[in-house]
């Protein structure tokens, strides 16, 4: 009886010791957790200034609403969005007061579109402009978990609450290494407003951007809260040539450096054939500039002939100015597969025609955003740059024949009518 005890008292601790191996095993063959969702707070100003009616004819506030509502329509499922005011519920002149109205109106989690249009609506503009306490609380409203967390701010003024210096509150949360990034939208920004802007975005790697027109706030804050939901891309810092046998090989990615009003940088891409070179560069004016600008991008070869560009100008509604091109190089007709084709070295000319006024300082130059891509050339591609614009020739000797027939048969057309004529 004894034994029979023993041995039944062995087998349940055997089973419990292969129940207790088997749950963290079954466990982890589930596979590593989840990701973490995307986060987002919307930080509006709610301030007195909000009832300026210059913006499409109608008040910042109202204009902000609609924008506002036509976000919420379009956030992707994945991000987990909130809404934070700041001035939206102290309309007195007790500054101590007024500097502590902030607060979530909405919170940050799944998205009910109708509950947060709803609270939205209810806004009027109230009170002073506390940015500094406001980005401090929407950070502690995203937390510090390993989720993309990004802050859009928008405000038609400098912060009214120093010396909290919502610069520095921007490098504090920098700091702290949680991956937040802020970006800022100056609804008809004056300069100092512009300066506190883009100072608290460059802080945390974000992006500023003065907005003149509903649409253009609209579509603005989509872009950045769809980008929330895209894998995060680090910029490299990198520093243009000026000229193109002295410039950095760029492979693809995202770049930052920076160009002085009128300058030209260079910088070099290898393209392999069969490949389409596709880039992109953004000047942002960080400064008080003249209204008239443009942005110029060339792909050119090494022995300086174009082959294509891009160009955009500007007259001062907003503070970023972007231009791009594609270049498909065309598959090596004598190739031999046993033989790597040689790569064609490519350079890339940004240069901008910026100018300020003379009070302006010039340095440092403005921050650009160049993305260069290198990817599968179509097949048969029917684009111009795949036989290079730099080619022109081609398309002059075809207009030349062209004229050159054309004349002939309008000759012969003029001596028959001539002669018709003289026969009757």
């Amino acid at each position: 009886m004894i034994t029979r005890k023993r041995l039944a008292t062995g087998a349940c601790a055997l089973l419990v010791a292969l129940t207790a191996a088997l749950l963290p095993a079954s466990a982890s063959a589930d596979g590593p957790a989840a990701e973490e969702s995307p986060k987002v707070e919307l930080v509006l100003d709610v301030s007195g200034s909000m009832r300026a009616e210059d913006i499409d004819g109608r008040s910042r506030m109202s204009a902000a609403k609609q924008a506002f509502n036509e976000v919420l329509d379009a956030v992707p499922e994945e991000v987990r969005l909130g809404i934070r005011t700041l001035g939206a519920d102290y309309p007195g002149d007790d500054r101590k007061r007024g500097c502590k109205d902030t607060r979530q109106l909405y919170p940050v989690g799944p998205l009910d579109r109708t509950e947060a249009k709803a609270a939205v609506a209810t806004l009027a503009p109230t009170g002073w402009t506390p940015i500094g306490p406001a980005l401090l609380g929407a950070a502690d409203d995203l937390g510090e978990d390993g989720a993309t967390k990004r802050i859009v701010l928008i405000t038609d003024g400098e912060d009214t609450c120093a010396p909290l210096d919502p610069c520095q509150v921007a490098r504090e949360i920098a700091a702290k290494g949680i991956h937040l990034v802020i970006d800022t939208l100056g609804l008809v920004p004056d300069a100092k407003t512009r300066q506190q802007l883009t100072c608290i975005a460059e802080a945390t790697g974000g992006t500023y951007t003065s907005v003149h027109r509903t649409d253009e706030l609209s579509r603005r804050v989509r872009q950045l809260v769809d980008r929330a939901a895209d894998p995060v891309v680090t910029p490299v810092a990198t520093e243009g040539a000026g000229r193109c046998a002295d410039a950095p090989r760029l492979t693809p990615g995202l770049y930052t450096d920076r160009e002085a009003f009128g300058e030209h940088r260079w910088y070099k891409v290898d393209l392999l054939p069969g490949q389409e070179l596709r880039a992109s560069v953004s000047v942002s004016a960080d400064r008080a500039v003249n209204d008239d600008y443009g942005v110029l991008l060339r792909a050119v070869t090494r022995h300086g002939r174009e082959i294509v560009r891009g160009s955009e100008a500007g007259d001062g509604r907003t503070d970023v100015i972007s231009t791009g091109l594609r270049y498909p190089k065309p598959e090596a007709e004598d190739a031999d597969g046993d033989d790597k084709p040689a790569a064609e070295t490519v350079c890339l000319q940004v240069s901008n025609s910026f100018s300020a006024p003379p009070a302006v300082k010039t340095t440092p130059g403005m921050p650009i955003e160049l993305t260069v891509d290198v990817v599968d050339g179509p097949a048969g591609a029917s684009d111009v740059a795949s036989f290079g614009l730099g080619r022109g020739w081609w398309l002059l000797g075809a207009l030349v024949l062209t004229g050159f027939l054309a004349g002939l048969v309008w000759g012969w057309l003029s001596r028959w009518r001539v002669a018709v004529w003289r026969t009757h």
